[in-house]
C-alpha cells in the first residue's frame, strides 16, 4: 500500500513533535511524514527513514510552512491524491485515517477535509464574522463544512492543483476558510468525517498574537470573500466590542487583548499582513 503524505507543522514543541510523529505512525496505514521546521532552537532527531525534515530558517506563520510541504507534495506526482496536514501537537487515534480516506472515497468533489475534534460542532464561514463554529448536523460520516479546522486536514491533490495553496498573507489563523473558499468557487466542497478522532489542545501562542491575527484575518476573509460592505460592518462591530470589553469584562473573548485589537484594526487598514507585530510576541 502506497504511504499517505503526512505535513507536520513544527516550531519549538520537541516533545509534542514526537508525540505526534508516533501517532501517526501508530495509524493502520503506512505514512510517510515531512516535518517542516519553522525555524525552532531546539530540534529533536526525528528523521528516518519515514520521515523527512525541511528547515525553513525561520518562524514563517503556519500557512507559509503548510505550502512548503504542500509543494513538496505536489511535486511529487507519485505521492498520491490526498495529503494530510497537521500542527505538532496533533494527536491522532490509531484509526483516524483510514477512517477518512474510506469516508472520502465516497465524496468525489470532496477537495478539503478535516478530522473530528469531539467537541460537536461544525465550521462554517458566516459572511460577516468569518469563520465561526455551529452545532454538528450529524453523528457520524461525512458532514458539509464551510472550512476544515487546521488541527488536522486532508487536501486532495486535484483540488489544490486547481486553486492553489495558502494565501501567506494569514500567517496563521483563516487560511483554511480562505482555501476552502476559493475551492468552494471552483466547485469543490468541504467537510469534516465525523468518527475520525483527533485531540488537540495546546496552545502555543500568546493570546495578544492570536486576538491580533483572528481580528485582522477575519477583516482580510470577509473583505476578500464577502465584499467591502460586509468588512465595513465587521468593522464597525470590532469595534463595538472593543468598547463594551474595555468596560465590561463579561463581554471579553477568551484572548481578549486591547493593544493587539487596535493593532489589528490599524494594519487591516493599512494592508500589513504576514507575520504579527515583534512586540505583540512578548509575554506581559
Amino acid at each position: 500500500m502506497q504511504p499517505l503524505s503526512v505535513v507536520i507543522v513544527h516550531r519549538n514543541q520537541p516533545e509534542r513533535l514526537v508525540d505526534t510523529i508516533d501517532a501517526f505512525r501508530a495509524q493502520d496505514l503506512p505514512v510517510a511524514i515531512t516535518i517542516v521546521d519553522n525555524g525552532s532552537t531546539v530540534m529533536p532527531p526525528v528523521e528516518a527513514a519515514d520521515v523527512a525534515v525541511v528547515l525553513t530558517g525561520g518562524n514563517h506563520g503556519f500557512g507559509p510552512a503548510a505550502n512548503v510541504g504542500y509543494r513538496k507534495f505536489l511535486a511529487d506526482q507519485d505521492a498520491g491524491e490526498w495529503v494530510v496536514l497537521a500542527p505538532h501537537d496533533a494527536l491522532p487515534e490509531p484509526t483516524c485515517l483510514s477512517h477518512m480516506l474510506r469516508v472520502l472515497a465516497g465524496q468525489p468533489r470532496a477537495g478539503l477535509a478535516c478530522a473530528d475534534v469531539g467537541d460537536g460542532t461544525t465550521p462554517v464561514v458566516d459572511p460577516y464574522f468569518g469563520g465561526i463554529l455551529v452545532p454538528a448536523s450529524v453523528d457520524s460520516g461525512w458532514e458539509k463544512a464551510g472550512h476544515p479546522h487546521g488541527t488536522l486536514m486532508f487536501a486532495r491533490r486535484a483540488c489544490l492543483d486547481e486553486v492553489g495553496i495558502f494565501d501567506e498573507r494569514y500567517f496563521a489563523y483563516c487560511e483554511e476558510a480562505d482555501l476552502a473558499l476559493r475551492a468552494r468557487d471552483a466547485g469543490w466542497e468541504s467537510g469534516l468525517v465525523r468518527g475520525a478522532m483527533v485531540k488537540n489542545a495546546y496552545v502555543g501562542s500568546t493570546a495578544a498574537v492570536i486576538d491580533y491575527l483572528q481580528l485582522r484575518n477575519t477583516l482580510l476573509l470577509v473583505r476578500e470573500h464577502s465584499g467591502r460592505y460586509h468588512v465595513f460592518i465587521r468593522f464597525c462591530i470590532a469595534l463595538i466590542d472593543l468598547a463594551t470589553g474595555a468596560v465590561l469584562p463579561a463581554r471579553r473573548g477568551p484572548y481578549w487583548n486591547v493593544r493587539a485589537r487596535l493593532r489589528a484594526l490599524a494594519d487591516f487598514l493599512r494592508g500589513r499582513y504576514g507575520p504579527p507585530p515583534a512586540d505583540l510576541l512578548v509575554q506581559r
